[in-house]
């Protein structure tokens, strides 16, 4: 059969032939103009193929659910060892005298796909001139030390150093213009002193923190953990909402007024072509039986009797549902549940092997984790993200 561009056999069909070849190559000249690269939208518009977070617009970019899977050791990991200078000694569990390292080793593989393995010169070259801040409480701090030391091997010793900037820190890795930054904000909104030095937490303000995330290129955030706390604990004697002092409230509710107070900002003050923004689901804590429940754990998890889902994720995913920016959430909390093996217990501090045994005048931290470890593989998945 001939092309719609063949010559015909009647003349007069000629320039017929020769308008419609003209509109076809015309259309094509278009199509390829569109995709052509120079014509793409810059690096934080684009939508990557291959994971699945959750958006909080318009449900249907799945190909890949990163948070369905299951643990499978691999002897290829770690990805650094204990040696890295910039572990906090509270989660450098090889040095503090834990005996076994096997869970070190475990990497997380989702049904139906792969996380590609971390790749330090990778990152830094995407990253290049770049900021990345992870914003929130301690365990993002645990996550912060992770993404260092993953990085930090690549870099001569002379091209790297760790800033400090009141409740902000960074490693920058100087060849590749990049920082790799830490801000500690575990409530996301303001705790202040108050009259009588009581410490007042307010749900509707948060400049005073944000401020500090304007201009970066990648923001993670996570916060969960304080909200939760009661008694003594608690890290604030009354919420304020406006000019209204509150002595009791859920904490669920306050949760929730929190994170719309930060999903404001947000929709405010970013602008999602300049900046990208994941939200990191909570890290579960093993902390049953007075902080014991993962004391002596060689072995992840097998598997759940049920699955459940912690209330400060409900509310979470509520909130991004329902914001303008597109908000990633990066949900470890399931995957991570399974991994009881992997918190410092007791060898969150050195100590003598007698002492060890003896077992006495120990405390035990199942909340943050060992590394190299867990915080490693969230990497992972936030370098495919990224």
């Amino acid at each position: 059969m001939l092309s719609p561009c063949a010559s015909m056999a009647k003349p007069k069909l000629h320039l017929l032939s020769f308008l419609f070849c003209s509109i076809l190559l015309s259309f094509f000249h278009c199509t390829f103009s569109l995709i052509n690269p120079e014509d793409e939208p810059s690096w934080t518009d684009m939508e990557t193929e291959d994971i699945n977070i959750v958006r909080t617009r318009r449900d249907t970019w799945k190909k890949c659910d990163y948070s369905v899977g299951k643990w499978v050791f691999d002897q290829s990991y770690p990805l650094y060892d204990s040696n890295c200078p910039y572990l906090s000694t509270a989660v450098a569990c090889q040095k503090n005298g834990r005996p076994d390292s096997d869970y070190e080793k475990w990497k997380w593989k989702p049904f139906g796909c792969s996380i590609p393995r971390f790749d330090a010169l990778g990152f830094l070259s995407k990253m290049r001139r770049k900021r990345i801040m992870l914003v929130g409480d301690s365990i993002m701090r645990n996550q912060w030390e992770s993404l260092v030391c993953l990085v930090q091997g690549v870099i001569p010793t002379d091209r790297k150093w760790v800033t400090y900037n009141g409740p902000a820190m960074a490693f920058h890795a100087m060849d590749f213009e990049t920082s790799i930054e830490f801000f500690w904000a575990p409530l996301l909104v303001e705790l202040k002193k108050g009259a009588d030095n009581k410490r007042i937490l307010h749900l509707d303000l948060i400049e005073e923190n944000a401020r500090y995330w304007k201009g970066v290129d990648v923001l993670v955030f996570d916060s969960a953990h304080w909200w939760t706390h009661s008694g003594q604990t608690r890290s604030w004697d009354y919420y304020m909402e406006g000019n209204s002092i509150i002595t009791n409230m859920n904490p669920m509710v306050a949760y929730q007024k929190g994170l719309s107070t930060w999903a404001r900002w947000v929709d405010l003050n970013l602008d999602s072509r300049r900046t990208r923004i994941i939200f990191r689901s909570m890290s579960p804590r093993h902390n049953r039986l007075n902080g014991w429940k993962c004391y002596k754990q060689r072995q992840p998890l097998q598997f759940f009797s049920h699955i459940h889902v912690p209330e400060p994720l409900v509310v979470l995913k509520g909130v991004l549902k329902r914001m303008r920016f597109p908000v990633y959430l990066q949900d470890i909390t399931t995957m991570t549940a399974f991994r009881r093996d992997g918190h410092p217990s007791v060898y969150n501090k050195a100590m003598s092997e007698e002492r060890q045994k003896a077992g006495t005048g120990l405390s035990s931290d199942c909340s943050h984790w060992c590394l190299p470890g867990v915080p490693d593989i969230w990497n992972e998945m936030l370098s495919a993200f990224i």
